[in-house]
């Protein structure tokens, strides 16, 4: 068993721009800023994957760390060895990120993992984007991509030749430019999730599974809209610049590297592809998860900074003080944020697939 992981220190999806504007390397470490200690919503959805690590090799649901995603898929092959009377094999776990991220925390987790000895399970890491080769040729048995593939390896071509900002301060160019710049991010994802399943096809064996779960949208949901986390992100960061506290030609260059996906997208490109069987597909309303983890201005304004920090200092410079103090100014009035949270249109979608 060997995997692709993109979990608590950051998505290895996303290779340098032109614009030297990347995607988000999650923040590092154990502090209380880190994506580690900000990641509620990840956590709650921990306990889908136990669920489904009972079926044998089922459908993993996204989970907070890299053990915790590991020993699920280890002692679910140990439980179907157990139930057809067959020896455990011996595993190999190969973690991935971006080497910008910080292995130091998930380097440590991993020593409790080393230790067990049923079956024998043996450790390493791959540095490295997901949107390039990370494996040897029909080397790798199982790939769990866990949370990740919602980013693009970069911002859409289009957008940027044409010098259109993702969002424009001017409602009504807005409201004009939308669906060009929907349009645009689709594109960009068709591309990225493409080159993800080639790739990841050339490295598995024949009859190979991968498991990826990810952001995307409500098949309810009809796409009229920017993606809901980037929008919040960049009202925020609109009322930044009204208060002078970024530049303004500064912000219509910055594009969100975020593109929500409905389950019939992903089937779409799939199938286009032609690697892969669709074993299994679900979408999972996160809202009660938001509810009950989300429930303060403070605790949002942590789950932001820590999703998005990275790529807003690394744009910007450091202006992360101004800017969770913006997200608790706006969603201080009493029930701002439980109406923010009642119409959130995205969906946690997980995909069971298998080398045809």
């Amino acid at each position: 068993f060997s995997g692709s992981r993109s979990l608590e220190v950051g998505p290895a999806a996303r290779k340098a721009m032109a614009s030297k504007q990347t995607a988000p390397i999650m923040n590092q470490g154990q502090g209380e800023t880190s994506y580690a200690n900000n990641s509620s919503i990840q956590q709650h959805r921990h306990l889908g994957a136990q669920e489904d690590s009972d079926r044998g090799l089922g459908l993993l649901h996204w989970s907070t760390n890299a053990l915790a995603l590991v020993s699920i898929a280890v002692k679910a092959i140990h439980a179907h060895c157990l139930q057809f009377q067959q020896p455990s094999p011996e595993v190999s776990v190969l973690l991935n990120d971006l080497p910008e991220n910080d292995f130091n925390t998930v380097v440590k987790s991993l020593v409790t993992l080393r230790q067990s000895n049923d079956p024998v399970v043996v450790t390493g890491i791959t540095p490295g984007s997901f949107y390039e080769r990370l494996f040897t040729s029909e080397s790798v048995h199982l790939v769990c991509s866990s949370n990740s593939l919602h980013w693009l390896s970069k911002a859409p071509e289009d957008l940027k030749r044409n010098l259109i900002p993702a969002y424009d301060i001017d409602e009504h160019s807005r409201r004009e430019r939308l669906p060009i710049v929907l349009e645009a991010y689709a594109k960009q994802y068709r591309k990225d999730f493409t080159l993800f399943l080639e790739l990841r096809a050339k490295e598995l064996v024949s009859g190979g599974r991968m498991i990826i779960s990810l952001l995307g949208r409500r098949s309810d949901i009809i796409v009229t809209k920017f993606p809901f986390l980037p929008e919040i992100v960049a009202q925020i960061l609109c009322v930044m610049v009204s208060e002078g506290v970024i530049d303004k030609e500064k912000f219509d260059s910055f594009y969100g590297l975020m593109h929500e996906p409905s389950l019939e997208e992903l089937r779409e490109i799939i199938q286009e592809e032609g690697s892969f069987s669709i074993r299994e597909m679900r979408e999972h309303d996160p809202r009660v998860d938001i509810n009950k983890t989300l429930s303060t201005p403070g605790i949002f304004a942590g789950f932001l900074g820590s999703l998005f920090e990275p790529v807003i200092v690394q744009h910007f410079g450091y202006v992360m003080d101004e800017f969770v103090r913006t997200v608790q100014r706006r969603y201080i009035l009493e029930g701002s944020l439980q109406e923010e949270r009642a119409k959130c249109p995205y969906a946690m979608l997980v995909v069971s697939l298998a080398k045809a």
